[in-house]
């Protein structure tokens, strides 16, 4: 069964505002294991409440960030999980991009759009 790799900030998490309830409905509708990815430090990661999510958490607190494969490279060694065993939706372009570079089924998440058709669209033809 795949792992879900969720998007943190911009996504799963709208500041100001916290969980985004319905991806977090739409989430749930899933058996699959959940992680979400952020490159948020310490501070941010309280600020934004991400110390209080319902799945588990990773972060390399910038070092490097998602736009840089290595990131993704660390998550999945970290997780003993490999490229193929994982699906990801992203709000940063860059970030897709690095994640695909490493072999990742990636999905761009547009922010402002929030159209979680889509997302669930991506989700089940991945799965």
């Amino acid at each position: 069964m795949k792992t879900i790799l969720v998007d943190a900030i911009n996504s799963f998490v709208i500041e100001g505002k916290g969980i985004f309830i319905e991806m977090h409905k739409l989430l749930e509708k899933y058996q699959n294991r959940k992680i979400i990815l952020t490159g948020a430090s310490d501070d941010k990661m309280k600020e934004v409440g991400l110390d209080k999510m319902p799945y588990e958490v990773f972060t390399l607190k910038h070092n490097p960030e998602k736009t840089e494969p290595k990131y993704f490279e660390i998550m999945l060694k970290h997780f003993n999980l490999d490229s193929k065993d994982v699906i990801y939706f992203e709000h940063n372009q860059e970030a897709v991009e690095s994640a695909q570079s490493v072999g990742i089924t990636t999905f761009f998440y547009d922010k402002d759009l929030q159209d979680l058709e889509a997302l669930k669209k991506f989700l089940e033809e991945n799965l």
